[in-house]
């Protein structure tokens, strides 16, 4: 591939391989140091030898890739703070599960959930030793208290608990992804018992919220409706945390959600807008050198303000490369401003490489450098708006084409009306972000006209009722797309054999597109084969019991929900969607299962268990059953007893004692997950 010709994007493919290693591998620190400094050395004498050699080598060139796969080791190592000696965690361990007086910052506020507000805080001492790191605070929710502003300092007794593992089969791993940002444990407290502390400290992210709070407490003036203030929010300063759950579904089955997250489009805008204004700039002794510093700084200034986002982060590093090589005089190749921009972002947050939104945002700028050229010639035209109109559509084709197999695997579904959304929305988004920075502006100035703000919020409702209107056509939205990891590397694999082909057609490249084709079909037979054979599940469903039977590729569910939790839960969906099964069909609720030469014996509410000659091999306590669990054991002698979710607690830590006292296994869904029979 000629993309790999450049060198800054072999070096920074090198350097996400050891970010991975050192992220899945626990590689000690020091043995890293060691490893790396003597590689380096290596390096240093090899540039040497070579420089003064006629006949190169590759021994250079392996030893460099293999230095930054090293340096990507180290750098996860390092940012690791647990290797912090005054983290957190060190004192956790030397008193766990102890209710102590935890001190802490505010970092930023979260969507809140539906009985908590949500921050993530930095600790300052636990107890009264001083500590570092961060960890995810809910607040019970009240009516009355206000929410928490960033920067303010709060002590509460209260203790540390772990961030629960996902309790079901292929459920979204919430513990997962707060540790790739460095969370580990949560606490948990109420309004009444927070108590202020005061502090003149202000941070970047405490500056950049007053900005924000202040902007919004402006714009309220203007009689916004939520909703719009909502999307103004995620447009201009990058938090989307007050977006209600259906605009934000409305998006996303549109295909429109990227919208929604400032990146390469707001940003390259924005860099637009500040180079006409400081061109006179240039004009001066050194002021093409002042002018960039200013564009440099000005756009970090607004990555702060929005966040810090990955896509935001992304953006601002990559048009900050364009804009130092544009005072340098130096021609840009994209992707090695990409490859370079990517470098810089993953050596100060390695974790990103994990994030959505850094995967998406970049798959979606490299498939469009690549394959929007190749779309755009297909058809010419002399006339601006068709012109326009067509290369809206041939970017957004190769943008999806970057990000849909990673989108299938995240998300599930394909909106197949993407691009008729994105026609209209994109050339209406710049006249929103023009219009946008205008409206803030004047409004900051008290200035902003009435109707002016009023256009503004018509434009943003005519925006967000179009998409809901894409959105209700589900006949185009497919959902529940099975779409495992294997599926995207072929995925990806047969798109540039695609794209290869189209550009140089030859026996190679048909070559190359053919295996691509025989691997994923391998990948089918292999998914296939994979599929659970028979296995019987109890789910975790809190207050409700839920039961599915995978049999055949066929899964059996039944349950005990209302027709609204039904509709709501999403646990059999997320089994079958794991596991690459066709079809679900609803079952009532048995009492006694047998699953070959395995048995499961259901007792309910009405504790009804009376069977002659009938020993279970496995017994589930479901609603609570007012029962005698000694008399049960010494009757029905069974191997394991299994309590789900809709049981009271305290007649869970009741049957769990009775259990250990006779040594008999105990399985708790709540604690421990879903109980799987494989039979």
């Amino acid at each position: 591939m000629r993309l790999l010709n450049f060198t800054i994007i072999k070096l920074t493919f090198c350097f996400i391989i050891g970010i991975a290693i050192g992220y899945f591998y626990n590689i000690p620190l020091s043995l890293n140091l060691l490893v790396t400094g003597v590689i380096v050395v290596l390096l240093l004498i090899l540039f040497y030898v070579s420089k003064n050699q006629f006949i190169k080598t590759v021994w250079f060139g392996s030893f460099s890739f293999l230095a930054m796969i090293l340096v990507g080791i180290l750098v996860t190592n390092l940012h690791n703070e647990k290797s912090n000696s005054i983290h957190y965690t060190h004192q956790l361990s030397k008193e766990k599960d102890s209710i102590k007086y935890i001190t802490f910052r505010i970092r930023e506020v979260l969507k809140p959930g539906a009985y908590y507000d949500k921050y993530i805080v930095d600790l300052l001492e636990v107890g009264e030793t001083k500590v570092t790191g961060k960890t995810l605070l809910n607040i019970q929710k009240d009516a009355l208290s206000k929410p928490l502003l960033v920067d303010a300092i709060y002590i509460s007794k209260t203790t540390f608990k772990d961030v629960i593992n996902p309790l079901n089969p292929h459920q979204f791993n919430y513990k997962n992804h707060l540790e790739k940002h460095y969370i580990y444990h949560q606490i948990f407290t109420s309004g009444s018992h927070l108590f202020k502390l005061e502090s003149n400290k202000t941070t970047c992210s405490g500056i950049a919220n007053s900005i924000r709070r202040h902007i919004n407490e402006k714009l309220k003036l203007h009689h916004f409706k939520p909703d719009e203030l909502a999307i103004i929010n995620a447009l201009l300063l990058g938090q989307r945390q007050d977006i209600s759950e259906e605009v934000y579904t409305s998006y996303t089955n549109a295909g429109a959600i990227h919208i929604l997250a400032i990146s390469g489009l707001h940003i390259g805008l924005i860099l637009l807008f500040l180079k006409s204004i400081l061109k006179p700039i240039e004009r001066l002794r050194h002021g093409r050198f002042i002018n960039t510093i200013l564009l440099v700084s000005l756009l970090w200034s607004f990555a702060i303000i929005a966040g810090l986002s990955a896509s935001v982060t992304r953006a601002v590093t990559m048009f900050s490369v364009i804009a130092i090589a544009q005072n340098l005089k130096r021609p840009t190749n994209i992707y090695n401003t990409l490859a370079i921009s990517m470098l810089v972002i993953l050596l100060f947050k390695p974790l990103f490489l994990f994030d959505v939104g850094f995967q998406l945002s970049y798959l979606a700028v490299f498939s469009i450098v690549a394959i929007d050229p190749l779309l755009y010639k297909l058809w010419k035209t002399n006339y601006y708006i068709p012109d326009k109109l067509w290369h809206t559509l041939t970017v957004t084709i190769a943008a999806q084409c970057g990000i849909i197999p990673l989108s299938l695997f995240y998300f599930h579904q394909f909106p197949s009306l993407f691009f008729l959304s994105n026609l209209v929305i994109i050339p209406l988004l710049g006249v929103i972000l023009g219009y946008g920075i205008v409206v803030i502006v004047l409004a900051v100035l008290n200035i902003l006209p009435t109707f002016a703000a009023t256009i503004y919020g018509y434009i943003i409702d005519f925006m967000t009722r179009f998409v809901g209107w894409i959105s209700k056509q589900e006949a185009f939205l497919f959902k529940d797309i099975p779409f495992g990891i294997l599926y995207v590397f072929v995925a990806y694999l047969f798109i540039i054999g695609l794209v290869q082909f189209y550009i140089k057609r030859n026996y190679s490249t048909l070559k190359f597109l053919i295996l691509t084709v025989l691997i994923g079909q391998s990948a089918l037979i292999y998914t296939t084969y994979k599929q659970p054979k028979n296995e019987f599940i109890i789910f975790h469903k809190s207050r409700q019991s839920l039961l599915g039977n995978s049999f055949n590729n066929r899964f059996y569910s039944a349950s005990d929900f209302d027709s609204i939790t039904a509709a709501k839960s999403k646990i059999t969906t997320e089994y079958r969607i794991g596991n690459h099964i066709k079809t679900i069909q609803i079952d009532s609720l048995k009492n006694v299962y047998l699953l070959n030469n395995k048995s499961l014996l259901v007792i309910d509410s009405l504790g009804i268990y009376n069977l002659k000659s009938f020993q279970p091999d496995y017994v589930l306590l479901r609603k609570s059953p007012k029962i005698n669990l000694n008399r049960l054991i010494d009757s029905l002698k069974p191997k394991y007893i299994i309590a789900d979710g809709s049981n009271y607690k305290s007649d869970l830590e009741y049957w769990e004692a009775i259990c250990k006292k006779r040594k008999l296994p105990f399985h708790q869904t709540s604690k421990k997950g879903a109980f799987i029979i494989h039979y």
